[in-house]
């Protein structure tokens, strides 16, 4: 496993590349990650071009941000597209409907899940949420994945997911992380 010393853009590459290594070591089939402005979806399409393991990237919900916005590039998501990559933009688990009940009323299930999960760390809430946001979209099946995240701004973490239905989030199980934060 990869320790990282900290967070960022700058353990990218590294965390990629891992997880596609644990992929082919574990013979497992998907890597699924999360990217938001298209820079960990660019390495780990590079990382899996040609090879046999098959990659989902999550982005966030339009709208993340400011309303009607999407930040991922739709000329990027076209390429991913066109070279076998499957790009999921839906609802963030921990984010939905919960959210608005919290903004509105200041507490909600979604949060204290998401709020547990993160004394993992942020990239390990990140895991859990894309493994589940990709099987509601029925683009992985209920098996081993490996999901790619991060604190912020790129990938730090990179952790072996059962991926279940967000219905099912009480059989999800994080198995083993291929990279992750030592934090503080």
């Amino acid at each position: 496993m990869i320790l990282h010393h900290g967070t960022g853009p700058e353990f990218t590459e590294v965390t990629v590349k891992a997880a596609v290594d644990a992929c082919r070591e574990r013979k497992i089939k998907r890597l699924v990650v999360a990217s938001t402005t298209g820079t960990t979806a660019r390495a780990a399409h590079a990382a899996v071009k040609g090879g046999d393991v098959q990659l989902v990237v999550v982005t966030h919900n339009t709208g993340f941000g400011e309303e009607g916005e999407q930040k991922f590039p739709a000329e990027l998501r076209a390429e991913l597209e066109a070279g076998g990559t499957r790009v999921l933009t839906g609802t963030m688990v921990f984010r939905s409907l919960g959210r608005a009940i919290r903004d509105k009323t200041g507490g909600d299930q979604e949060t204290l899940v998401a709020s547990a999960l993160r004394v993992l760390g942020e990239g390990t809430k990140v895991c859990a949420e894309i493994a589940m946001m990709a099987a509601d979209a029925g683009l992985v099946p209920p098996e081993d994945v490996l999901c790619v995240a991060g604190t912020g701004r790129g990938a730090d973490t990179a952790a072996v997911v059962r991926a279940v239905p967000s219905n099912k989030f009480f059989d999800l199980k994080i198995r083993a992380y291929v990279a992750k934060p030592y934090e503080f």
